[in-house]
């Protein structure tokens, strides 16, 4: 649903229940009012309510919200969604029950949504954006899991002189060990391998 009319006492009371059913807040819709209210003949006879028609705006945050909602549906669960815009990038955050689904295992449920949420999104767009999707605050969380585990397995490598390969990580979980050990004078990473079998490899300078 795009497009509402709802009618009211007043243009404000009918814009906010128009706002609950689309589920959209003031800056994200148009409104058209269709008739201003009437108190009638001394405020009793003949009154007339306000009626308005609400629009949602074809934005990509808006499309972006409708398909999470439509997903979220589908699956039966319930979630907050919160879209931050900034310049060319959307970046989505989800809270709620039961989001484990979405997760999957290491994250590769929520990389496949936020792959496919992009090209949903920019499908036939002239200006396009990019999608970050976190959910239950994963991301961070994952970051710092690496970020120990990159230190963990530095100072295994170390300590017997050898390299130690880590299994497969996506791009970005290879960039966050890549980044946690570049400080590190007598350690070296680098990946190997083809996607998405791509490791990395942690090599104690000789």
């Amino acid at each position: 649903m795009v497009e509402v009319e709802k009618t009211a006492k007043t243009v404000q009371e009918a814009v906010n229940l128009a706002l609950a059913e689309l589920k959209s807040s003031r800056e994200d819709v148009d409104v058209e009012v269709l008739e201003e209210p009437s108190r009638g003949i001394f405020g009793l006879i003949g009154t007339r309510p306000a009626r308005v028609r609400v629009k949602v705006r074809n934005t990509a945050a808006s499309r972006l919200k409708k398909l999470l909602e439509d997903i979220l549906a589908a699956m039966q669960l319930q979630a907050e969604i919160f879209i931050k815009e900034e310049n060319d990038t959307l970046s989505v955050s989800m809270f709620g029950r039961d989001l484990g689904t979405l997760i999957g295992r290491r994250g590769e449920t929520m990389d496949a949504l936020q792959y496919l949420l992009n090209l949903a999104v920019n499908k036939n767009q002239e200006k396009r954006y990019k999608i970050f999707l976190d959910i239950e605050g994963y991301r961070k969380k994952r970051e710092e899991t690496l970020q120990k585990l990159a230190l963990k397995l530095a100072e295994k490598a170390r300590q017997r002189g050898r390299n130690v390969v880590l299994e497969p990580m996506s791009s970005l979980e290879r960039r966050i060990i890549h980044t946690a050990l570049q400080g590190i004078s007598d350690i070296a990473t680098y990946s190997e391998g083809e996607e998405p079998y791509r490791k990395i490899i942690i090599a104690p300078k000789k």
